[in-house]
């Protein structure tokens, strides 16, 4: 039995000896290992990675290889973060597709059509992801609809809303831009002709939420909703201002890349955007999130999101017959999220609180 003194006094006459803290053994940090929650979504990144290392030969392995997967990885986490913080507080967002297409739209009509300059037209686009998440929170919390019907509701009424307004203001569902260099820079070049600026985005927006989380009360009250929102509110933690704010956020990262998007290919199109909706749930399962909330983490969503873009980009650098992709997407992501599932159960059954789980 490990005895943890924290505590010591002197020892004299009819005293017991004092016993040092024991030291964490490779063994008991082992089992603290497989208890985390991106445990399961190290796993499963290293062995999809391993996977098409080996059928995926050399092409797989080259610069370009690794591009193709890390700009999908780049711009599906930007989209994954904060719709993970959002299933930890207990909440979805099924918008994130039409916001992102709203968003490039609403840029390439400012900055493209209409001929403004660049900055109004990305302020615009950022305004309607961070507006559309804000309706969404009000409405959430208002009304007590759950937040799957509420955000597929505002999915296909942005859609319908984006398409329309397309054709009434500038006639058409496609919009060409031509960036200035500023703003080509910074969110739509591509480093040594292969990687995409967004890579740098979705590892500065990983490192802020992660400081978030483990560093401001803000990560405690996500976690402490998602476990029991009506324990938290008890609490005095604002729950509603806290989901609202985090529907914001997750807007604010649909837009931001239906900005650089529509940066970085010139132009819009309203039918952008809709596979990241269940993507983005997808690679945020994989990385160890509960659907019911209250447990992971944002390592294990970066982890999720480059399992996902490994899995999607890998299988065509096989060879094989591209009919089977599908299946093959499949059949890796289930073994991903059955292997994860191992991990958080042996979490659950430890007893290990969600303040561990933040990393």
């Amino acid at each position: 039995m490990t005895v943890d003194i924290t505590r010591q006094e002197p020892a004299g006459r009819g005293s017991a000896p004092v016993i040092p803290p024991s030291k964490p053994t490779a063994r008991s940090s082992a089992a603290q290992l497989s208890r985390r929650s991106e445990t399961g979504a190290l796993i499963g990144t290293i062995g999809v990675f391993i996977f098409f290392c080996i059928f995926g030969g050399a092409q797989f392995l080259a610069t370009g290889g690794a591009a193709s997967w890390l700009n999908i990885a780049a711009e599906l986490g930007i989209v994954a973060i904060p719709v993970g913080l959002l299933m930890i507080a207990g909440e979805l967002d099924l918008s994130v597709g039409s916001v992102l297409a709203a968003s490039s739209m609403t840029l390439a009509t400012v900055s493209g059509y209409w001929g403004l300059p660049m900055g109004v037209g990305i302020l615009a686009a950022l305004a309607v992801g961070v507006g559309t998440g804000f309706v969404n929170g009000i409405l959430v919390s208002r009304t007590k609809v759950p937040s799957f019907v509420v955000t597929l509701a505002t999915n296909f009424s942005l859609v319908g809303l984006t398409l329309g307004l397309s054709r009434l203001v500038t006639g058409t569902t496609s919009v060409a831009i031509a960036p200035d260099a500023t703003s080509k820079n910074i969110f739509g070049t591509l480093i040594a002709g292969q990687f995409e600026v967004a890579i740098f985005w979705w590892i500065g927006i990983a490192a802020v939420v992660i400081w978030i989380l483990q560093m401001t009360k803000f990560g405690n009250w996500i976690f402490a909703i998602g476990g029991d929102a009506e324990s938290a509110r008890a609490t005095g933690i604002p729950v509603t201002k806290v989901k609202v704010g985090l529907f914001m956020t997750s807007g604010f990262g649909a837009a931001l890349v239906g900005v650089i998007q529509t940066i970085l290919y010139n132009g819009a199109q309203v039918s952008n955007g809709q596979s990241f909706v269940f993507n983005s749930i997808i690679a945020v399962v994989i990385g160890g999130v509960l659907l019911t909330g209250g447990y992971g983490s944002v390592w294990g969503i970066i982890l999720g999101t480059m399992t996902f873009a490994v899995v999607s980009q890998g299988i065509y650098y096989t060879g094989w017959n591209s009919d089977w992709a599908s299946l093959i997407l499949g059949i890796l992501l289930l073994a991903a999220v059955l292997m994860n599932n191992t991990f958080r159960k042996l979490a659950l059954s430890a007893g290990i609180g969600t303040k561990k789980l933040k990393g």
